[in-house]
């Protein structure tokens, strides 16, 4: 599995965020970010250890699900269930040895019933073993840039090496509805979901509770406290929260609620240029063209403090000399974004054509011109 991470890098928390405070909140840590622009809004002890719980889930059907793109698994298979998952402790969707599952029952006792044992048949049936699987999990982990975290099992038991951190589990959870989108809407908005006669519904409150939220995961252990990522969309935004040791079940559902109502009232995004167009046109040496249309391969979006967008501006900062040949996608130049003079971003500008090498009077007319340049 090979899904390119996102391009977009900001360069720290959204700069104007102080024109509001962000609310005071019952629990450890917490991150609150807007997926549209991949911005973070606020946040609170984001980059210290804790005890994930079930929230480890997120990776276990990050990783299903990718084996089920590549037809490694196939949602309508069977899968054995082993003694270690039938006996896994905690949450279960209650599995039994003898009696093969749907990999597709599997995820949603996985997702909506938090199922350990249904993370275990799953990690087996990917991986062969749940030690392989958590091998996996951290190859993954890295590579989304998930800097400290690491995992140990499927499942979310604690234990000393198995940790993460609000920004590193937002990472995941963007990852997961980015990189798979149909997935996410098949499974995390689910209420409630029913096997071997028994009907469980899904732990995360806010999906009775706020009409716009559709996802995404809870965890509890007594070493984790009570753990909620949740996303929510309105107006064709997506923000994305995650709160860490709060003290109850309703207390996580209430506090993330208030912080996604934080982040839709006082902030708007707005999309500053759409993807493939001409943004503007750079100068290039010794090519067969003058210049080369320069561009963002999607759509550029950026998120600002309501009432601010006209004090936004946007400075193109191009890597002169530009030298043929250059290549379609080629990275050519950065996008600064300043709120008030304060750094919003800086964004990556690509070429939105291919450049070939000029003849070679045209390059040594253009060598000419750069020694006097």
């Amino acid at each position: 599995m090979r899904i390119v991470p996102w391009s977009l890098v900001l360069l720290f928390t959204c700069a104007a965020a102080q024109a509001q405070p962000a609310p005071q909140l019952a629990g450890k840590a917490w991150l609150l970010a807007d997926l549209t622009s991949g911005q973070v809004l606020a946040e609170e002890n984001a980059d210290e250890r804790f005890a994930p719980a079930s929230l480890t889930k997120l990776m276990s059907a990050y990783l299903v699900f990718g084996a089920l793109r590549e037809n490694r698994l196939s949602p309508t298979g069977r899968v054995e269930v082993s003694e270690r998952a039938w006996r896994a402790p905690g949450a279960r969707m209650f599995i039994q040895t003898g009696v093969p599952v749907v990999v597709d029952e599997l995820v949603h006792g996985m997702v909506v019933q938090s199922g350990n044992d249904a993370s275990i048949a799953l990690a087996e049936a990917v991986a062969g073993s749940e030690e392989k699987f958590a091998e996996l999990m951290n190859r993954e982990a890295a590579r989304l840039g998930m800097k400290n975290t690491h995992f140990a099992n499927a499942t979310g038991f604690s234990g000393a090496q198995h940790y993460s951190t609000a920004r590193d589990l937002y990472l995941l959870a963007g990852a997961l509805i980015r990189d798979f989108p149909e997935e996410y809407a098949r499974y995390y908005a689910r209420k409630e979901y029913r096997y071997n006669g028994i009907t469980q519904i899904n732990r995360n409150r806010l999906l009775w509770l706020d009409p716009s939220a559709d996802g995404v995961k809870t965890g509890y252990t007594e070493a984790a406290g009570y753990c909620l990522v949740a996303s929510s969309q309105r107006g064709g935004r997506r923000l994305l929260s995650v709160l860490l040791g709060a003290s109850s079940d309703s207390s996580r559902a209430q506090e993330s609620q208030k912080l996604l109502n934080w982040g839709f009232q006082f902030f708007d995004t707005l999309k500053l240029h759409a993807g493939g167009t001409q943004v503007k046109a750079l100068d290039v040496y010794k090519g067969s063209e003058r210049a080369v249309k320069a561009g963002f391969k999607s759509d550029l979006f950026v998120t600002v403090p309501k009432g601010e967008t006209d004090r936004l501006k946007a400075e193109l900062v191009s890597e002169q000399p530009l030298l043929a040949p250059v290549a379609q996608g080629q990275r050519v130049g950065t996008l600064r974004v300043t709120l008030e003079g304060r750094a919003l971003g800086e964004y990556p500008v690509i070429a939105l054509e291919t450049v070939a090498v000029a003849g070679i009077f045209r390059r040594a007319w253009d060598t000419l011109r750069l020694w006097f340049k």
